[in-house]
């Protein structure tokens, strides 16, 4: 399989990162040499942001170490990074996904996502945000997917009811996809894991290119290639798995509150305050 420019982009962050360890200098050092600050070449050395061919040209002229594959390697590597934006599109990849806030973005209907961004985006760019994510959501098809989602979540009014009936039967028909796995954890099993916050960790198909633990937060989002920190996503994900439904019983679930009567004082689904 070619190469994507985001696999690209991180072989140079590795590479430049270990010319200059080779070199023995450490970042700050760099940093200043390269005229740069050292959150700026920490950003590139992780891959977060690209590396043009100029910076690269002065990298090696400061390591003392040329290398021609870097320079091609830069020049291939000007797309932004997939996790800008949850911008994922190359089949293999394998991405688990814990929510206990909302219904998982790759997962949501235009209209529940528009319920989201009305309440945190500018007025005049929910449209084009909303119609972003629905565009990345078409690529579900080509990637493994496995979500598992906090009950509470499927009982929060986000747009109103029917708003949330309809995305929970949108939940079952993905469900339903070969490549796509969806659990519900009961709220009532108790488990004190994953509750520091949500989280995603996606692998590639590519052996060289570590998992990642990616964090979407107030200020934005974070990327994390820390092997202890992605172990501990890990391991947290596995048992939070090992306590939720299984995928039967979750479809179960999430189908017995998609067809609750509409308007009965029973309805599982909390009514939207105003």
């Amino acid at each position: 399989m070619r190469s994507s420019p985001t696999f690209r982009r991180r072989r140079l962050a590795r590479r430049i990162r270990r010319l200059r360890e080779d070199a023995g200098l450490n970042q700050e050092q760099a940093a200043a040499s390269l005229d740069m600050s050292t959150s700026a070449l920490s950003r590139k050395e992780t891959g977060e942001v690209a590396t043009s061919v100029h910076e690269v040209r002065s990298m090696m002229d400061l390591y003392d170490a040329y290398d021609p594959g870097l320079v091609d390697l830069a020049r291939s590597a000007k797309a932004k990074p997939w996790w800008h934006a949850y911008g994922i599109g190359n089949r293999g990849y394998y991405v688990r996904e814990w929510q206990l806030g909302v219904i998982p973005g790759m997962c949501q209907t235009s209209e529940y996502a528009r319920a989201l961004f009305v309440r945190s985006v500018a007025p005049d760019r929910v449209s084009a945000v909303t119609e972003a994510r629905m565009r990345r959501k078409e690529r579900l098809g080509d990637m493994t997917y496995e979500a598992i989602i906090e009950e509470s979540v499927l009982r929060r009014p986000f747009g109103g009811v029917d708003v949330v009936r309809r995305q929970l039967r949108h939940l079952v028909e993905l469900a339903a996809l070969d490549t796509v796995t969806i659990r519900v954890l009961p709220t009532a099993s108790g488990a004190p894991l994953g509750l520091e916050g949500s989280f995603v960790l996606l692998s590639y198909p590519d052996p060289e290119d570590p998992d990642v633990l990616y964090l979407e937060h107030a200020a934005g989002s974070t990327h994390i290639e820390n092997p202890v920190s992605v172990q501990r996503a890990t391991l947290t994900f596995d048992r939070l798995r090992a306590t939720a439904l299984s995928c039967a019983d979750s479809l179960a679930q999430i189908r017995e509150l998609a067809e609750a009567e509409h308007g009965s004082h029973e309805c599982p689904v909390a009514q939207e305050q105003s």
